[in-house]
């Protein structure tokens, strides 16, 4: 029978996908000779490609999302049994599922009230840009319109948030962008001289590229800045955490010229750096905050908008007037799969304590890849927080030039023929495609991280001798 499959032979799933599928982020020319990966099953850590072959996941996915780890049964029937009863409809009408999953949420983020559904961190994203730039003709006549992005950080593949995206090569012939959109300096302290800063560090060095944040405020005009959004820690740009400082002087920024602050949670959201969310780790008071990946595990999709009452109530203040409100409406956003996934996998969190493994597991593998800078003098920089952690590769260490793109993927290939899936800075940066990615489930245990350390080291020594 045409399209029938056995768990035994997917020779057929294999030819329809080499004559059907348009993989994410892959160069198809490839598979003109060999055949796709297709990933099977899943349990927990690991899983299994068509040929049998087992892996043990180090990025939750291949993105950042599958945090509680693979066969959850609960959260499948909390979905099971939510569609069954309703699967669907608008945002217009509430829910139970989106009701009770959006009380839960924010009992996780104090100073925050209001969740908007969406179906993509990139959806969620271009959401809070529209409040912002509505919010600008309410109460600015327009003016107060611009947003400002971070070099490195990246938020998203709609054509909105491409605006927002500091990472050349993610963004390359997919112009002109839309108009409004300014880029600030990175937070990098690993690559300082960059920014003219290398003779400060630490506390020094993140107030003063902060204070490059205000210069471009000062160049554009502050009356004509409306936002100013943030990775919490930049992900696909290197794995980059900001210097002690740099959030405090933030905010004294955006308090001064009145912009709003929009943290990007997409992916250190719902517990990947051992915190409900990564602006929690440095003091932010955010005014917009946007998640996707972790919500609910990968178990089904959904992202969100949240913000304060301030904001939401920015948007009531005059119902004689019908442009008013927020006209805005998100499709899938009314799927109920969503929230009860998400319902379910904020319990697992708490009942198995996960958010105190990621940090005790995120401390043991970076100890771990450090100690290996004395045998590898390729790693130059060891960084991350919780089960979120990025080794930067480099062809000398004193001058800290970077290391061939095409060798960092020598290294991911050679894990992953140990059977160990591991992640790269992927034609994001010219010349800094070098990071070595990690984000293992929050469920990991110590063999788990040992097994992906002694990979990565395997691995370095097969590429780099």
């Amino acid at each position: 029978m045409q399209g029938a499959f056995t768990e035994n032979d997917l020779t057929h799933v294999v030819e329809a996908d080499k004559a059907h599928m348009w993989h994410h982020l892959f160069q198809h020319k490839a598979l003109e000779t060999s055949d796709p990966r297709i990933i099977v099953e899943g349990k927990g850590m690991r899983v299994w490609d068509q040929n049998g072959k087992e892996y043990l996941d180090a990025v939750s996915g291949g993105v950042w999302t599958v945090n509680v780890g693979y066969g959850r049964e609960s959260i499948a029937e909390a979905v099971r049994d939510q569609l069954v009863k309703l699967c669907y409809f608008a945002n217009t009408a509430g829910s139970i599922p989106g009701a009770l999953f959006s009380e839960k949420l924010i009992s996780k983020m104090p100073g925050m009230s209001r969740v908007y559904h969406t179906n993509s961190g990139s959806e969620a994203n271009e959401k809070v840009f529209k409040m912002v730039r509505q919010i600008s003709h309410k109460k600015y006549d327009g003016k107060k319109h611009k947003i400002l992005f971070r070099d490195r950080d990246y938020h998203g593949s709609t054509l909105a948030a491409m605006s927002a995206t500091g990472q050349e090569q993610r963004i390359a012939q997919f112009g002109p962008f839309a108009p409004g959109f300014v880029k600030v300096p990175h937070c990098m302290e690993y690559r300082k001289d960059e920014l003219g800063l290398g003779h400060l560090s630490g506390r020094d060095f993140g107030i003063a590229a902060a204070n490059q944040i205000e210069e471009v405020i000062l160049r554009e005009g502050p009356e004509t800045v409306g936002l100013l959004c943030l990775e919490p820690i930049t992900a696909g740009g290197g794995v980059i955490e900001a210097p002690e400082g740099y959030w405090e002087r933030v905010q004294e920024i955006c308090k001064q010229y009145n912009i709003l602050l929009h943290i990007d949670e997409v992916v250190c959201g719902l517990g990947r750096t051992g915190k409900w969310f990564g602006y929690q780790h440095f003091g932010i008071k955010p005014d917009f905050v946007t998640m996707a990946k972790g919500v609910a595990s990968g178990y089904a999709a959904i992202a969100c908008a949240v913000t304060t009452e301030e904001i939401f109530n920015m948007f009531k203040e005059d119902p004689s007037d019908p442009l008013s409100y927020f006209r805005d409406i998100s499709t899938f956003g009314g799927c109920t799969a969503g929230p009860a996934a998400a319902l379910e996998n904020i319990r697992i969190i708490e009942d198995e304590e996960l958010l105190n493994n990621t940090l005790a597991m995120g401390e043991r593998m970076n100890a771990n890849f450090t100690a290996l800078m004395d045998k590898h003098a390729v790693i130059g920089d060891v960084r991350g927080k919780g089960l979120f952690q990025g080794v930067e590769l480099v062809k000398d260490r004193e001058t800290r030039e970077p290391a061939d793109e095409a060798d960092a993927q020598k290294v991911v290939a050679e894990c992953g023929a140990m059977g160990v899936i591991i992640g790269v800075t992927n034609r994001s940066i010219p010349g800094y495609n070098n990071t070595l990615c990690f984000s293992p489930a929050l469920i990991s245990n110590e063999a788990d991280i040992d097994l992906i350390c002694e990979t990565v080291d395997k691995a370095l020594t097969k590429v780099f001798g």
